[in-house]
């Protein structure tokens, strides 16, 4: 029988509270951003953030700011308390950051509360306790000018949020990227940072070039060019790095409107396009940039978190970002250099002396030359001795025997093999076409290789003069997640303040490949948290040590490559999941021909 009675109820304060709570706090993060902005909006000058177990035990944050009343103290951690708006109406004026109270009620439904603040005209303080969204004491305290917020045990009382939780390495980088932003957009304030008792990061205040320098390292200083540009819609302010200093993994992009970081990829599209034939492919440029736009043109309220932002005319900001960039790349002659598509032999043209008469060119042929020879000439032997080290006969015969094929295995062992457009392998095998893309063929041979190496012990070759890789502190404390895993394949790593030493690397890979594989490293670690080492290292160390699409092979070359592919067990797909090779039987050509 159907229930007649009433079944709509208010659910209670501290339900309602940890519902809420799912859109606030979504990791540790979260508390540093809410906290740490509130103590920007208090007018601290000097913002200390103490952090442990990544926040998972503690998250704190203590300013210098103007401090709360004992009621104002109380009134934060009540839902939809707020000294920021009166009306509707100021919700489209927003100029400052938190809403001291908007979080803080749902905060401290799902942690421990302790709350420490005092006004400057005040003699004493007040101290807060509150367990689980329920006020257990208020008690006045001895304190410094300004408010102390420590947040205990997250999560603690619904463990299934907490499960949800990553590694603490992946939540302490979270937390990394959230004073990054707000420590860039207030150059005036001291900051610090400790987590677990150690010191992170201790930053003076100063203008915006010195902060970016505290912060990704000295070398950054000499990278970057001004950017100054003020129209009516939008002025524009701070730096763009130089196309060297680009990287192929995105962090150091930071964009801020009105002081708040925000996140548009419509804008740093204008940046791309800014950067255009500066920059070989898949490389970002560094950015700090600020905006200040009228409030009233924007609204910030699209989002929880308020990192993405709605523009009343977003093509206009588009177009004068993109010129200014432009124009300020222009003016310290940052041009391209080099046309990497031109011959080299065209690069430099000896002047013909004024008198001298003009003769006509002379053409040599070689009529001799076969292509479909397998011993190369001397002429080829010796413009390709040079050449990468893995497909020299001696060195295939010595490190891996095995890839040598006998020829009752395979048929194609003394069929031509031969190159085609300097990407692609054309030979036979089982009669029929084979076309193999050389790139990801050497990249599926050097994974091979890697990854039964890291199962033997890998051997490891030692620098006469170490690798130096310029890095930031979070890049450090990502790349120490590995440590171990580059260890077991054979590098040998020093770190140190802002850079890494390289002093040992795996004999399959060449010096001049260091610096784009730890760019891999850095990347996959920032979006997809810690690495399995085997599998994942394997396949970066493969792609950026596999020889290129556009890179000429000799005869000889061709014909190991095609040999080391062709015997593995699976050869059809790359580390990546890409084909590698297309076949094409009589059958199929001839019906392409009629």
């Amino acid at each position: 029988m159907v229930s007649t009675g009433d079944i709509i109820q208010l659910l209670p304060d501290h339900v309602a509270n940890q519902i809420a709570a799912g859109e606030v706090v979504q990791r540790p993060a979260s508390l540093v951003k809410e906290l740490m902005e509130n103590a920007v909006d208090a007018g601290a000058t000097e913002i200390d953030l103490i952090v442990k177990d990544a926040g998972r035990t503690l998250v704190q944050v203590i300013d210098n700011g103007s401090g709360m009343s004992v009621t104002d103290l109380r009134m934060a951690f009540e839902r939809h308390a707020t000294s920021k708006i009166r009306t509707t109406e100021d919700i489209f004026h927003i100029e400052t950051k938190g809403f001291r109270g908007e979080a803080l009620a749902s905060i401290a439904a799902v942690a421990q509360i302790d709350a420490l603040s005092k006004k400057d005209d005040e003699e004493l303080g007040n101290r807060l306790t509150i367990d689980g969204g329920t006020f257990r004491d208020q008690i006045p305290a001895i304190a410094k000018t300004g408010t102390s917020i420590s947040v205990k045990n997250l999560f603690y009382n619904v463990p299934a949020r907490r499960n949800f939780l990553k590694s603490n390495q992946v939540e302490l980088r979270h937390i990394q990227e959230e004073f990054l932003r707000i420590a860039l957009a207030h150059e005036s304030i001291n900051f610090r940072f400790f987590h677990n008792d150690s010191e992170v990061y201790i930053l003076k205040s100063g203008n915006l070039r010195q902060r970016i320098v505290q912060i990704f390292n000295r070398k950054m200083d000499a990278q970057l060019v001004p950017i100054a540009e003020e129209t009516e819609v939008v002025k524009i302010n701070g730096f763009v790095g130089k196309p060297e200093s680009a990287k192929k993994q995105r962090g150091e992009q930071y964009f801020f409107v009105n002081h708040r970081f925000i996140k548009s990829n419509y804008l740093h599209k204008a940046i791309t396009d800014a950067f255009e034939n500066l920059l070989p492919n898949q490389y970002v440029p560094s950015y700090f940039l600020f905006l200040e736009i009228d409030p009233s043109k924007i609204d910030i309220n699209i989002h929880p978190t308020k990192t993405e932002i709605k523009f009343e005319d977003e093509y206009s900001i588009y177009a004068v970002l993109r010129s200014a960039v432009k124009h300020a790349l222009g003016q310290f002659n940052i041009m391209p250099s080099l046309d990497f598509d031109q011959n080299p032999d065209w690069a430099f043209i000896p002047s013909k002396p004024k008198n001298e008469p003009i003769k006509a060119p002379e053409i040599k042929v070689d009529r001799n030359y076969n292509p479909f020879e397998t011993k190369p000439t001397q002429k080829e032997v010796i413009s390709n001795q040079n050449f990468y080290q893995s497909f020299s006969e001696f060195e295939i015969e010595s490190k891996h025997p095995e890839m040598l094929l006998s020829q009752e295995e395979f048929e194609f062992v003394n069929a031509p093999v031969i190159q085609w457009m300097n990407k692609y392998l054309v030979t036979q095998f089982k009669g029929e076409l084979v076309v193999i893309d050389q790139n990801r063929a050497h990249q599926l041979v050097l994974f091979n290789q890697l990854t039964k190496s890291i199962s033997e012990n890998a051997l490891s070759q030692r620098l006469l003069f170490p690798i130096e890789i310029s890095v930031n502190k979070s890049e450090i404390s990502l790349l120490k997640t590995i440590e171990m895993d580059l260890v077991n394949f054979g590098f040998d790593v020093d770190f140190q303040k802002d850079t890494i030493l390289v002093n040992a690397l795996p004999t399959e890979i060449d010096a001049e490949e260091i610096p784009a594989i730890f760019s891999d490293f850095l990347h996959d670690l920032e979006w997809h948290g810690k690495l399995d080492f085997k599998i994942e290292i394997s396949k970066i160390i493969a792609k950026n040590a596999a020889i290129k699409k556009g890179q000429s092979l000799a005869a000889e070359q061709a014909q190991h490559l095609a040999q080391q592919l062709l015997q593995l067990a699976e050869p059809n797909f790359s580390p990546y999941g890409k084909p590698v090779f297309i076949q094409l039987s009589e059958t199929e050509i001839t019906k392409k021909l009629n």
